[in-house]
């Protein structure tokens, strides 16, 4: 009986044993091994420099430890020209035979991530230092990684005859404690905002979307977001997000609960024709801006001031066709803006194709820019 009472009082304080490690050294759930990532849509940091990969063709989001947690007040500009040429060369083929999906920026470190997808299918991790670039290796790592519902059959098409499961998440983001995804689910209304508690657990909530379109004179149900912040409004949070053909629409985060349908309140139309890529947020002088950059049209700005004063919303199509409505914006003298991300409280990098051309990334000046 003694040898069993030693053996269960073993057995427990290596259980506390583990558990106190894993607190300390691993307080979100991660497990060493080789994450099965076979698309990076979109990447997002959280807290202590854990990465998210938003990774559509899997519908899952992975949570990388990146080990990356040297704090950096202030960044150095960076500028790097071709920059798609440079990577190309790192892995050993051409420009033409990669496109690069998205670029994060570490809060802690400044250090500069890139998701890069080869014309083979092959998803790519980089880091880019200086003229540096690096291949970020996803063998033998700290992960976890949670499957995304309701999603898209790998051979679901829309009406366009393009893949819905590339459009399971369009954009990524985290705040509060989560991770937030938009995209398409398999469900009635197919635009969908999903709130996934970090840690991750076996829980998801899931919500639905519907907004005016003016510039299409119509409610839509299934065109997703195609890329989001947050913001606090009138001391009220919001997703504001952007679609396709541009609507700006608010989602009060209260709203968007699982199994919900939530209507979306459409703030300004910024012209037909065009797509969304990439939004941040930067402040100056105890005021907000919202920096939207586009596919078709030059970067916008728009004061938050503006979105917390304009009460009204948009029901009625515009009137004249590419015409825009709504909260006023500012579009600025950058066009051909790709991807973008704040360095610092005062710089932005930014992927943009040159009029000859060339695809650089460069560091603007925040002030420069309000």
């Amino acid at each position: 009986m003694k040898k069993l009472y030693y053996s269960i009082a073993a057995c427990a304080a290596f259980v506390i044993l583990v558990a106190a490690n894993r607190s300390t050294d691993n307080p979100y759930g991660l497990k060493m091994g080789t994450p099965s990532v076979q698309s990076i849509n979109a990447l997002a940091f959280g807290p202590d420099g854990i990465l998210f990969i938003g990774d559509s063709k899997s519908a899952a989001v992975f949570a990388i430890d990146t080990k990356d947690k040297t704090v950096v007040e202030k960044a150095t500009a960076i500028e790097i020209k071709n920059v798609d040429q440079k990577i190309a060369a790192v892995l050993g083929t051409e420009a033409k035979n990669i496109r690069i999906q998205d670029i994060a920026v570490n809060p802690l470190s400044k250090k500069i991530y890139c998701a890069v997808q080869s014309s083979d299918g092959t998803p790519v991790l980089l880091t880019l230092e200086g003229n540096k670039v690096t291949a970020v290796s996803l063998k033998d790592i700290l992960y976890s990684n949670i499957s995304i519902a309701n999603v898209p059959g790998e051979d679901a098409k829309d009406r366009g005859g393009r893949p819905l499961r590339d459009q399971v998440i369009s954009d990524l983001g985290y705040a509060d404690g989560s991770v937030m995804v938009s995209g398409l689910s398999n469900q009635e209304f197919g635009s969908t905002f999903r709130k996934i508690a970090f840690p991750f657990t076996d829980k998801q909530e899931q919500a639905s979307l519907e907004i005016y379109h003016a510039a299409h004179g119509r409610y839509e149900t299934n065109s997703p977001i195609r890329t989001f912040t947050t913001a606090e409004l009138n001391g009220k949070k919001y997703l504001v997000a952007s679609y396709t053909c541009t609507p700006l629409v608010l989602f009060p985060l209260d709203e968007l609960k699982p199994g919900k349908h939530v209507k979306g309140r459409t703030v300004g139309e910024f012209g037909a024709g065009n797509s969304p890529v990439d939004m941040i947020t930067l402040k100056k002088n105890g005021n907000s801006y919202l920096f939207m950059a586009n596919s078709n049209r030059p970067l916008m700005r728009v004061n938050y001031k503006n979105i917390e004063t304009y009460e009204g919303t948009l029901t009625e199509p515009v009137k004249e066709s590419y015409a825009t409505a709504g909260v006023n914006f500012v579009t600025l003298p950058t066009v051909n803006v790709l991807q973008m991300d704040k360095l610092d409280d005062n710089q932005v990098i930014v992927l943009q194709r040159r009029a000859n051309g060339d695809l650089d990334l460069w560091t603007a000046s925040g002030d420069r820019w309000i």
